[in-house]
């Protein structure tokens, strides 16, 4: 499943960084300007507790996580709707990917510069967002003009859709990104999404902090914290030092020592991972056998022969049916043969919604 998350913020604030522990890739992290110019690419491990669960009680041959796409993009500057610094290649970049992890530098070190001279997150914030929302108002503007022509007959759907244009068109210029924007009418969604605006993904807002600051924070992501309050937006605190010192130990054992011994209780990465899932509207289904128990990624609300499909297109043809076991159950009752005795089994049509944690398994006929 090709779904990006995309991580962005001013040249400096600790994107490379966070995404080397992300991915325990070695993107060029650095003191200057513009260390990223191409966008770099890397494949997360999605960490699931469930799936280590599912293994114990097992005991496959393999185990296999699932995974998402996260693209550490280039830092962005005041001007860049207009092309100044790496601008176009900037937007061109997130323009590709489904959802936005911000990073904003909320701690103060002499030794690391910043590209306006001064750390103010909420000023750092703002200078994306006019960037991102200038873009936006370009591409509405060419579909007000098309949606325009289409209502000089009298057409009502064209009409009520230059309506909501010219009431985004406002929202846009007062600064709003086009995801605070009220879309809880259905038509308005989907014209809205149809947009491909900048500032409709969904966005993590990732505040890079000093290690003293990561449990509590401090007075620069409280007064961000307010910054976002109506976006509709979730923040995590993380100290990409820590997680990029935390990567390059070598156990897992080694790693949650280290993670305990600064007072948290698990790595920073594995939370924004996490968000970024969520952040996709993603979901996790299992396969459970003694050659792999493996995790597999689908859209929430997928039905079942979508969900066979993500394995094999073959699935999905020719789906007969797919036999359910609800993850609570199995790892209560032990084993799949448990389930059965139980009757906890279910059989289910092409109309099931998979959901969560689901352990499956399908039957298909090609």
């Amino acid at each position: 499943m090709a779904l990006k998350c995309g991580i962005v913020g001013l040249p400096n604030v600790g994107k490379s960084t966070l995404f080397n522990a992300l991915t325990s890739a070695k993107a060029l992290a650095a003191n200057y300007p513009f260390a990223t110019k191409e966008p770099n690419i890397g494949m997360i491990t999605v960490p699931d507790e469930r799936l280590e669960k599912l293994a114990q009680l097992v005991n496959p041959q393999k185990v296999l996580p699932t995974s998402i796409e996260i693209v550490d993009i280039a830092g962005l500057i005041k001007g860049a709707s207009q092309g100044e610094g790496l601008g176009n290649q900037f937007l061109a970049n997130i323009r590709e990917v489904d959802a936005i992890v911000h990073v904003v530098r909320c701690f103060v070190d002499d030794n690391v510069v910043h590209v306006d001279g001064s750390v103010d997150p909420a000023r750092d914030k703002d200078i994306i967002d006019t960037e991102l929302i200038l873009k936006d108002i370009e591409t509405l503007e060419k579909r007000l003009d098309k949606h325009k022509k289409g209502a000089k007959g009298g057409d009502k759907v064209e009409m009520k859709k230059v309506e909501v244009c010219e009431n985004l068109m406002n929202h846009l210029s007062d600064g709003k990104p086009a995801r605070a924007f009220d879309q809880e009418e259905e038509s308005t969604a989907e014209l809205v999404e149809d947009m491909y605006l900048l500032t409709n993904k969904p966005i993590l807002y990732v505040c890079n902090v000093d290690e003293n600051s990561v449990v509590n924070g401090n007075d620069l992501t409280k007064a961000f914290e307010a910054v976002i309050a109506g976006e509709n937006a979730e923040l995590l605190l993380i100290s990409a030092a820590i997680e990029a010192d935390i990567a390059e130990l070598d156990t897992a054992d080694e790693r949650m020592e280290f993670v305990k011994e600064m007072g948290l209780e698990e790595p920073g990465v594995n939370r924004v991972i996490q968000s970024c899932y969520k952040l996709l509207n993603l979901q996790t289904y299992f396969t459970a056998g003694e050659k792999e128990v493996r995790a597999w990624t689908i859209k929430v609300g997928t039905k079942a022969p979508g969900a066979a499909g993500v394995i094999h297109t073959d699935f999905e043809t020719g789906f007969i049916r797919a036999e359910v076991i609800a993850y609570d159950d199995f790892t209560t009752l032990g084993s799949e043969a448990a389930v059965k005795d139980a009757g906890k089994m279910k059989v289910e049509g092409k109309e099931y919604v998979v959901q969560d944690g689901d352990v499956m398994h399908f039957r298909f006929n090609v």
